[in-house]
């Protein structure tokens, strides 16, 4: 199973090249849109990298307007926010992998797709797990 999810991502992925960004920039910004703001240091545990790259990757994705830095009520932190700019690539490079995931699931016969229907329930309960 272990391999078999990481060749099913590795092959999704593919897509992402699409998006112009590189694959660290991509997954930071995923963690900013889909779990919203978040603090550089809650980033970088978040993507389990050090504070020091992860300013690298924010750097560039600010360069390139992908999310902004707000001041925190107290003014001694900033939260890292996505733009829309960022949440528009993003959404469509999600967009980009469903699709191609709904196109290799339309060629197994119904029998092969109940059985990864019945996966997908049970990997939620997998992932609460580990």
């Amino acid at each position: 199973m272990h391999s078999a999810v990481l060749h099913l991502l590795r092959r999704l992925r593919v897509r992402d090249r699409e998006s112009g960004i590189g694959p660290a920039q991509l997954s930071a910004l995923s963690v900013l849109v889909f779990g919203g703001p978040r603090s550089l240091g809650e980033l970088a545990d978040a993507e389990q990298v050090r504070p020091p790259t992860m300013s690298r990757i924010v750097s560039g994705l600010e360069r390139a307007g992908l999310l902004k830095r707000e001041a925190t009520e107290d003014g001694r932190r900033v939260r890292l926010v996505a733009t829309t700019k960022g949440t528009k690539i993003l959404w469509e490079g999600r967009k980009r992998r469903v699709e191609s995931l709904a196109h290799a699931l339309a060629s197994l016969g119904e029998v092969e797709k109940g059985r990864v229907r019945e996966l997908a329930e049970l990997l939620p309960e997998i992932v609460r797990k580990i």
